[in-house]
């Protein structure tokens, strides 16, 4: 830093073009709170010259500052770290340090966060209750998140002393001699990404029950002054239940559990054990399917980069050894006219929504095959821009069966005129039951974009700057379009592979060091980097090729 700027008693902070002279030792809060008027949302964080800044960090130089609010994605993840360091904290106070074994966030169920527990105590609803006093105390306070920087040993100490092993393991792999711990009211943490200057931003939270844990519900990024009700979605629940018991079994909860298979030798062992899992529950769909009977329509939907096209492969090879003949049918290929597809407000083409879809030619089509009739069936020219009829005829034989992919095919509106005991509905997502640590879950959307990215700059040529410029459009699509329809499945399958962003992150990294300070993606990406640097990287050497990951980095036995 310029010693000149140092040692000075006052700078200049330019704010939306205005320039205003402020003490040194002024803090970023302090100056939003002359600005918070011209905002919609609460602020979270500066960015100060292109770089993002807790709100506790004290202005050292003269500078152009921006605000990030709680609608801001980066804003948003803050209000949830912050909420979830108030939640350990009170965790701590009310149950007793020493009756604790372990609190580990699990898992997002709609706008809730599962944590689970580990200890000599029982989750009821007077501790709940409690629980949740305690941390409306701590918000009526306004208590301080403090920050320090410490010596990589000093910060083990303190993590040891409070039976958080989980950092510990996981600092075995950081290439910093210093690490950011975080201070709340004399209990310390350590948190992936940014906190808010105090517990009293944090005004819109619940905490209940559920199952053998708590739920702490937060509001939703689009509305972060509102909070909507909790919806349990028990299938989702018992779906990512299962991923965390198999990681547990296979002693690989965390990040740095991974990393040592990985030291260890064992990622081959890993990597065969995870994929006969999958292939395992593959098989125990199939069948399901079987033994329905009448069973003529698979429909398979899930979000983006779900691994959708692997897997239909591979039920189609289960669904053969029992005799059946699947026939793949994408839902795509019924798209309407480009000149007839419907349009976003900001007039690009809304290819997610339904109404993209010819339904009446779906249904007629769909109900001529059911009835045993030989059907010529499209395909949709994406350079065209229109459905065409090349010869592509089928009939169904009594141990035929279609198998539909396409995002709605949850939706009993795509489907209505097919009777619901001819359909067998699955849902398909990346449930990553992996943790960075015991309090920094891995979102499962961290890793749909990451695959997301590294396929489309395989398969398209497309920068990591389009995947996430993107993004926002993707996530909206499948929160409107897929999400409502995931607990309406007959079976759900989870595509994640609790190995595969050690494999991502040689392909991924690349990508996003190709996005340059100043570009609106740029936050993003240094966000993935840091994340993806937590990872020993490992070779795609050792991955089957029908393996799920091989849709996205290449060298699949199926054509995707």
């Amino acid at each position: 830093m310029d010693n000149k700027q140092e040692n000075r008693n006052s700078y200049l902070v330019t704010v939306g073009g205005k320039t205003r002279e402020y003490p040194a030792g002024i803090t970023y809060g302090e100056i939003a709170t002359v600005y918070q008027k011209d905002y919609p949302h609460q602020i979270a964080l500066a960015v100060r010259d292109g770089k993002i800044r807790e709100l506790f960090k004290k202005v050292d130089r003269d500078c152009t500052v921006e605000f990030l609010t709680l609608t801001d994605d980066t804003g948003h993840k803050t209000y949830n770290r912050t909420a979830i360091l108030i939640l350990m904290k009170a965790i701590q106070e009310v149950v007793g340090a020493d009756n604790i074994e372990k609190i580990k966030l699990e898992f997002a169920i709609g706008n809730g966060l599962y944590c689970s527990k580990n200890g000599d105590f029982e989750v009821t609803d007077a501790l709940v209750a409690e629980v949740k006093a305690k941390m409306q105390e701590y918000i009526n306070k306004d208590l301080y998140v403090i920050k320090r920087s410490m010596p990589l040993e000093e910060a083990n100490v303190i993590f040891s002393e409070q039976k958080m092993e989980d950092k510990v393991n996981l600092f075995k792999y950081r290439g910093s001699s210093t690490v950011n711990v975080y201070n709340l009211d004399g209990y310390k943490d350590y948190y992936y990404g940014y906190m808010l200057p105090s517990t009293g931003y944090v005004k819109h939270f619940d905490l209940r029950k559920y199952e053998d844990g708590f739920v702490l519900i937060l509001p939703e990024k689009k509305n972060p002054e509102v909070l909507e009700e909790f919806k349990p979605l028990p299938k989702l629940f018992h779906a990512m239940s299962i991923a965390t018991d198999w990681g547990e079994k296979l002693g690989v909860d965390t990040v740095a559990d991974l990393n040592d298979e990985i030291r260890a030798g064992r990622f081959n062992e890993l990597v065969l054990v995870q994929e006969a899992l999958q292939e395992r529950r593959i098989s125990e769909i199939a069948s399901d399917i079987v033994s329905r009977g009448g069973v003529k329509f698979v429909m398979i939907a899930g979000p983006s980069s779900s691994g959708k096209t692997t897997f239909s492969h591979r039920l189609s090879v289960q669904l053969k050894t029992h005799g059946f003949v699947p026939h793949p049918i994408a839902v795509d290929d019924y798209f309407v006219n480009r000149e007839n597809t419907p349009r976003q407000p900001n007039g690009d083409y809304d290819f997610e929504c339904l109404e993209a879809i010819d339904m009446k030619q779906f249904n007629e089509d769909m109900l001529k095959l059911l009835a045993g009739e030989r059907v010529e069936l499209p395909t949709f020219n994406f350079v065209t821009g229109k459905r065409e009829y090349k010869g592509n005829y089928k009939q169904l034989g009594p141990d035929d069966v279609l198998v539909i992919e396409g995002i709605h095919g949850l939706n009993d509106k795509m489907s209505y005129a097919l009777p619901a005991e001819s359909k067998y509905k699955i849902y398909i997502s990346a449930l990553t039951s992996l943790n960075i640590d015991e309090h920094n879950r891995i979102p499962t959307t961290d890793g749909r974009l990451l695959r997301r990215m590294v396929r489309d700059a395989r398969t398209r040529g497309a920068t990591a700057k389009r995947t996430i410029q993107m993004w926002p459009s993707v996530r909206n699509g499948e929160e409107e379009n897929i999400f409502p329809f995931q607990e309406s499945a007959d079976a759900m399958f989870n595509s994640a592979l609790i190995y595969e962003l050690a494999v991502l992150k040689q392909y991924a990294e690349p990508l996003l060091y190709n996005i340059e300070k100043g570009e609106p993606e740029y936050f993003e990406a240094v966000r993935l980097l840091k994340f993806l640097s937590y990872f020993l990287g490992v070779s795609t050497e050792e991955l089957p090729k029908n393996s799920i990951v091989r849709e996205f980095v290449g060298g699949s036995c199926f054509k995707v």
